[in-house]
């Protein structure tokens, strides 16, 4: 009879997908793994196939974490589809710039692998397509609500939302200050065609 594993596979790659961030692909042992995870390394082979495979799942595990994260950020609420996305945008800022920020295996593995390993670079291009949707989503809400133009086009909206937010996560991973990542994002909203309402909106006490 089988031994029966005293462990979950979430937990693991959990674990690894820390190693991994601190480490990045290439700095990241075998024998790292064995620590971070508490499994032997044929434990490691049976389970998963090795550490590219881990990998993998790990990178596939975090991009699937940071979609969600987004998701509910900007998910339906007491605030209007313009304040989601102001809120969203600060508190990236405050999260970026912390004093220890946790560097994103999303971020990290992405920039090491995605141009030469099409299995990373794949798996990235599709979590960046479902976090521009998730941008998508609420901007479209935003024009419903008759806060922003809804003549405009949103999808190019929510590419720079897309391209902006990782940009910020770049930046704060280097150290760039709360003070200057704060007023990007909020000069980030600038490119919003508001409407009146949506102006009121995130200046309630304008003339």
């Amino acid at each position: 009879m089988a031994r029966p594993r005293k462990f979950t596979e979430d937990d693991v790659v959990a674990s690894a997908s820390t190693a991994f961030s601190a480490g990045g692909y290439g700095g990241t042992s075998l024998g790292d793994l064995v620590e971070a995870t508490g499994l032997g390394k044929q434990s490691i082979y049976n389970a998963f196939g090795g550490k590219r495979e881990l990998f993998i799942r790990a990178f596939k595990s975090d991009a699937a974490d940071a979609v969600a994260a987004l998701d509910q950020a900007l998910a339906e609420s007491d605030a209007s589809p313009i304040e989601r996305i102001r809120a969203h945008l600060l508190r990236l800022a405050i999260e970026f710039s912390a004093e220890q920020p946790r560097v994103s295996l999303f971020l990290k593995g992405n920039a090491e692998l995605s141009d030469h390993d099409p299995d990373v670079a794949s798996s990235a291009l599709e979590a960046f397509s479902e976090l521009e949707q998730v941008y998508l989503g609420c901007i479209v809400d935003a024009q419903t609500c008759g806060e922003v133009d809804p003549d405009a086009d949103p999808a190019p909206l929510a590419a720079f939302y897309l391209a902006f937010t990782r940009g910020l996560e770049t930046i704060g991973a280097a150290g760039v200050g709360r003070a200057k990542l704060s007023a990007a994002a909020i000069t980030a909203l600038d490119v919003l065609p508001l409407t009146q309402t949506g102006r009121e909106k995130l200046l309630p006490d304008e003339d």
